[in-house]
């Protein structure tokens, strides 16, 4: 259903673009690992990921859960809430090689949480948590890099930017691109397949804000 509405929903906020360096879309059982930059890119990984005919199973801040319609949908669709900092963070990583085990693809974000800085502009990934290299350890799974750009175009900074950014979008119509690196086999040191996976998905975002012209991207910083 999330999946379904994103693909609703993304078009009208701006014009989304899909590239991948594989033929085909990530296989039954991948963790399908983005980087994290706006409220919206989660709707636009999602968007762009249907376009392929994968609907993924999303981790996510267990947060959202409360809040009601949202709350309804994640529990609909099997998706897996993360409670940070408590004893049932741990939870989070059975639940997601259960659905990896049914040959679901995990949809999970590398850092955790939204950058700090307010301005628009893109930024490679911030440092990953362990958790991905530990569920990519524990479940044998293929990890798939996903770089997507632009969606700070529609909504970033404090709340009142933020909120007039979404407004404004079907007017404004950002360019947003999604690109989708190939999958590789994390390495089982921890710190290292950590690193691994950060400089996947960093390349595959250096792709994707190519796309779009970014100064980040077009310096190679």
């Amino acid at each position: 259903m999330l999946s379904r509405i994103a693909s609703a929903v993304v078009p009208s906020l701006g014009h989304l673009t899909v590239t991948s360096d594989h033929a085909t879309a990530p296989a039954a059982g991948s963790i399908i690992v983005a980087n994290h930059t706006s409220l919206a890119d989660p709707g636009i990984v999602l968007a762009a990921l249907r376009r392929l005919g994968v609907e993924p199973v999303v981790m996510a801040t267990a947060g959202l859960w409360r809040i009601p319609v949202l709350g309804r949908l994640l529990r609909h669709g099997g998706h897996v809430p993360v409670h940070r900092n408590s004893r049932r963070a741990a939870d989070a990583l059975d639940a997601a090689a259960v659905a990896l085990g049914e040959g679901r693809r995990l949809l999970i974000y590398g850092e955790g949480r939204l950058p700090s800085r307010l301005d628009a502009a893109e930024a490679p990934p911030e440092g990953f948590r362990s958790g991905l290299a530990r569920l990519a350890h524990a479940s044998g799974a293929p990890v798939v890099p996903l770089g997507q750009a632009g969606a700070r175009r529609v909504t970033s900074g404090r709340r009142a930017k933020q909120i007039s950014g979404l407004l404004t979008a079907p007017a404004r119509r950002p360019r947003l691109h999604v690109h989708i690196g190939s999958p590789l086999h994390l390495p089982p040191e921890v710190e290292t397949a950590t690193a691994t996976a950060r400089a996947a998905v960093t390349a595959a975002w250096r792709t994707a804000a190519h796309h779009l012209g970014e100064p980040a991207a077009l310096t190679g910083r």
